[in-house]
């Protein structure tokens, strides 16, 4: 299998590494020269442009930021689209609106190209230590075709359905560990400004029915300014989403309006 990748960012670059080691036929792509001689290094193609990735692979796995980045390195003269042919397939790993998947999904098929939206959860340790989470979203046939490559970074690997459905679970996923953060922080401020030892309190959650992983891992637990940037533009998006669909979400909204104390 013939493999590409785009986005080597904090989390890519080693799911994009955990490939090449696997031994798969990697070739990727990054804005950045640094992340593309270490994958080098791995015994993986680097390429030129978006569209060389797209011509060279039978899947294409996207991981950047937000859906700027994603429509540019989709679309265009030098975008992966223009690169592909029928029959392959274009995995996105990003965060985005529904919207975009649904409309980038349209413009591939004219082409014959199959995409499909497969979130990740578990950051760059999660990468690092292959303990990620995959939210799959797309054909089954897709599914048994990408697999293996999720495989090489994790094993919880999840097919939630049809197109879509991936990215509309991992906004959930997202809003349900914001809330969570947010509980957490309050419930921690006010039992050590109140005298209650950190500790003390962990052991009263992890006992109680407020059992929390982010609560009982709350002295381990350290967000980088990267953290906060994701989470508040991903409480965005289901905010966003929210409103679509005719939805009221006031706990994503103040953990927004929150989010630079409670992961400060």
């Amino acid at each position: 299998m013939k493999a590409g990748f785009i986005g080597l960012g904090v989390q890519g670059k080693y799911l994009a590494i955990n490939q090449a080691r696997a031994g798969v036929d990697l070739i990727v792509y990054d804005v950045r020269e640094e992340p593309l001689k270490e994958l080098a290094a791995t015994g993986a193609r680097t390429a030129r442009s978006c569209k060389e990735i797209g011509q060279y692979s039978e899947i294409v796995q996207i991981c950047v930021l937000d859906d700027a980045q994603l429509e540019m390195v989709m679309l265009g003269a030098e975008g992966v689209l223009a690169g592909c042919e029928a029959g392959k397939l274009i995995v996105i790993h990003s965060t985005v609106r529904p919207g975009t998947i649904t409309k980038l999904a349209e413009l591939a098929a004219t082409k014959g190209v199959e995409v499909m939206d497969v979130p990740v959860s578990g950051s760059e340790n999660g990468a690092k230590n292959k303990t990620m989470s995959y939210m799959a979203g797309g054909s089954e046939e897709g599914f048994a075709k990408c697999r293996p490559l999720f495989e090489a970074s994790g094993t919880k690997i999840l097919r939630t359905g049809g197109l879509g459905t991936g990215i509309r679970a991992k906004l959930a996923h997202q809003l349900i560990i914001c809330v969570n953060i947010l509980a957490a922080y309050e419930g921690m401020l006010l039992g050590e400004t109140s005298g209650v030892d950190r500790d003390t309190l962990i052991a009263v959650v992890r006992d109680g029915a407020a059992q929390s992983r982010i609560a009982e891992r709350w002295k381990k637990v350290a967000f980088s300014a990267t953290s906060r940037r994701v989470f508040y533009k991903d409480l965005q998006l289901c905010l966003e989403y929210g409103h679509e669909l005719g939805l009221s979400l006031p706990g994503a909204a103040l953990a927004q309006q929150m989010i630079e104390k409670m992961v400060a």
